[in-house]
C-alpha cells in the first residue's frame, strides 16, 4: 500500500473488513431538538458499531492485512481499542492479551473480558499500559496492535469517513473528538479537505492542540472525565501530517459540557454515549463550535461503552 495513506488504500480496507464490522447509521437531527436553533445536525451512530466504538475498524484491518504469530495479538488501551482487538481476535480465532490502566471504565474492562482475551488492569494511564504491552509483545513475539500511531489502524478509522461521506455527500463541517488521532487522522486522510474537519478535546487533554502548536506531537496533560479513551498523553506521529494540512482547528470542552452532552443526548434522541463519545457533540450544545447561518454539520459520536443507563 505505499508509505502514505490515500482514498484508494482506504477503500480497499473497506471491501476487506466489510463482512465483519457494521455500516453504522446516520441520523438527521433538527437543532431545536438540541436547543441549536433552525441549524440541522447529522450524527453519526458509531457508537453502533460491533465493540461499541470505531475501534473495532482499525483492529480488524491490523488483524486481516498484518501476520499474526502463534503467540496472537497484544494491546494497550484506555478500553475502547482493547475491547475492539479483543473481539476482532475473538471473531478471527487468534489469542489475544490486552492491558489496560486503572482509570478504564467497569463497562470497557468488562467488555474486553466477554471476548474471552487476557486481560491485565494496572497502572494509572494509558502510556503505563502501553509499556507493559510493548513488553509482552518483546517477550513473548505476539504481535502489538497500536490503539492509533499505526498505519493499519489509521486505514481502518479511514473507512468511517468513507461510510459518512456516501450516507451525507453535502457536509460542510465534520466534528470528531480527539484523543491519540487515529479517528482523525483517518478521516482527513479520507477527505482530505473536501470538508472542513474540526477536532474536540477535553480542556484537560489537549493532545492536538498541542501538537499544532508545537509543530510537531508533544506530551500533554492527560486527564478529565473522558481520560479512559481521549488522553494518551500525545498524538501519533502517523497521524500528526494529515491533522497539520486537513484538520481546520480543535475546539476544547469542559467536562461539564461533555456530562452535559451525554444528558441531551439520552434526553432528546435515547442515545447513551460514554464521555470520549460525547465530546464532539459538547463542542456544538456548548457553543465551543458555533456553526454558520445555513452550515450542515456532521457529529461522530464515536463510542458507547457506558454503564450510565440501568433497567429495572
Amino acid at each position: 500500500m505505499g508509505d502514505t495513506i490515500d482514498r484508494h488504500d482506504i477503500e480497499r480496507v473497506y471491501a476487506l473488513i466489510q463482512p465483519y464490522i457494521r455500516k453504522t447509521p446516520i441520523v438527521e437531527v433538527a437543532g431545536a431538538d438540541l436547543g441549536l436553533g433552525q441549524s440541522r445536525v447529522v450524527v453519526k451512530l458509531e457508537l453502533l458499531q460491533r465493540a461499541a466504538s470505531f475501534k473495532t475498524r482499525g483492529a480488524f484491518t491490523n488483524l486481516m492485512t498484518r501476520t499474526v504469530p502463534a503467540a496472537g495479538v497484544v494491546a494497550a488501551s484506555g478500553g475502547n481499542h482493547g475491547a475492539a482487538v479483543a473481539y476482532a481476535a475473538m471473531q478471527l480465532k487468534v489469542p489475544a492479551k490486552i492491558f489496560v490502566p486503572t482509570i478504564s471504565s467497569p463497562a470497557k474492562v468488562e467488555r474486553i473480558r466477554s471476548y474471552g482475551a487476557d486481560l491485565v488492569v494496572g497502572g494509572e494511564r494509558y502510556a503505563e499500559a502501553l509499556a507493559a504491552s510493548e513488553a509482552w509483545a518483546a517477550n513473548t513475539g505476539a504481535l502489538p496492535v497500536h490503539a492509533f500511531d499505526q498505519r493499519e489502524t489509521l486505514l481502518g478509522q479511514g473507512t468511517l469517513g468513507l461510510e459518512l461521506e456516501a450516507q451525507a455527500p453535502d457536509l460542510d463541517t465534520v466534528l470528531v473528538a480527539v484523543g491519540g488521532g487515529g479517528l482523525i487522522g483517518g478521516i482527513a486522510a479520507w477527505y482530505r479537505g473536501r470538508v472542513r474537519i474540526v477536532g474536540v478535546e477535553p480542556a484537560l487533554a489537549p493532545t492536538l492542540s498541542e501538537a499544532l502548536k508545537a509543530g510537531r506531537p508533544v506530551d500533554a496533560p492527560a486527564g478529565g472525565i473522558a481520560a479512559d479513551s481521549l488522553a494518551p498523553r500525545r498524538v501519533g506521529e502517523l497521524m500528526f501530517p494529515f491533522a497539520r494540512d486537513y484538520v481546520d482547528r480543535v475546539v476544547l470542552v469542559e467536562d461539564a459540557a461533555i456530562a452535559g452532552a451525554q444528558r441531551t443526548m439520552w434526553d432528546a434522541l435515547r442515545v447513551v454515549a460514554e464521555p470520549g463519545g460525547a465530546a464532539a457533540m459538547a463542542a456544538l450544545l456548548s457553543g465551543a463550535y458555533q456553526p454558520a447561518r445555513g452550515e450542515r454539520v456532521g457529529v461522530v459520536v464515536s463510542g458507547g461503552n457506558s454503564t450510565a443507563v440501568r433497567f429495572e
